[in-house]
């Protein structure tokens, strides 16, 4: 009798126990279908924007937004052949990358003026597109994977071209640009003083 009083409050711990887990066992069913609906929903619309992107070229970018040189203003990058692109979808821009054209690599962004400066005056004397390397100054994405697109996009661009031979970066000597153009197949060639240049390889068909 007394080993029977004993057990009681145990078992009916045991029962409230049981049933409070077969009480939260919908709830929390209920809550993993949901979270699974929510990660298909955000999945479909991240290839939804992937595929309906494309590659435009810009008359002016928000300097403001750029993350490594926003002292450059849109003069600087759209003088001497120098290139704006950004990755539209649904009638905005989630991807920037600026673009000088040149015939070497610069170290820094006086090289970068003045090479890409020379590369233009040599085209217009001979009458032929400007420069041979681009040269990516900048990029920056407002979109989830907006980065890794707008350098693919680039570099199918670039191996289409006629005179562009090579894709180098001037890059910040920041881990995060280490490991955003590492990650997209960059090799690092280059480091200077205050920058690093990168190089996605052009392979072109014959």
């Amino acid at each position: 009798m007394e080993l029977r009083k004993k057990l009681r409050p145990r078992l009916k711990a045991r029962l409230r126990k049981i049933g409070l887990r077969s009480k939260f066992k919908p709830r929390i069913k209920a809550r993993l279908i949901r979270n699974k609906q929510i990660i298909h929903k955000n999945l479909d619309n991240f290839f939804d924007w992937i595929k309906g992107a494309e590659l435009v070229e810009l008359e002016e970018c928000n300097v403001n937004e750029d993350p490594v040189r926003p002292e450059l203003d849109n003069v600087f990058r759209r003088s001497y052949g120098r290139k704006i692109f950004g990755v539209k979808y649904m009638s905005e821009i989630h991807a920037v990358m600026c673009f000088a054209y040149t015939n070497k690599i610069p170290k820094n962004v006086s090289e970068l003026d003045k090479l890409s400066h020379d590369a233009f005056l040599q085209s217009a004397q001979r009458d032929q597109n400007v420069g041979q390397i681009a040269i990516a100054y900048t990029v920056w994405s407002k979109k989830k994977g907006g980065g890794k697109l707008i350098v693919n996009e680039v570099f199918k661009k670039i191996k289409k071209s006629n005179h562009l031979n090579r894709l180098v970066t001037l890059s910040p000597l920041t881990d995060m640009a280490t490991r955003f153009h590492t990650s997209n197949g960059a090799k690092l060639i280059q480091v200077n003083d205050t920058t690093q240049n990168f190089e996605y390889i052009v392979l072109k068909k014959n």
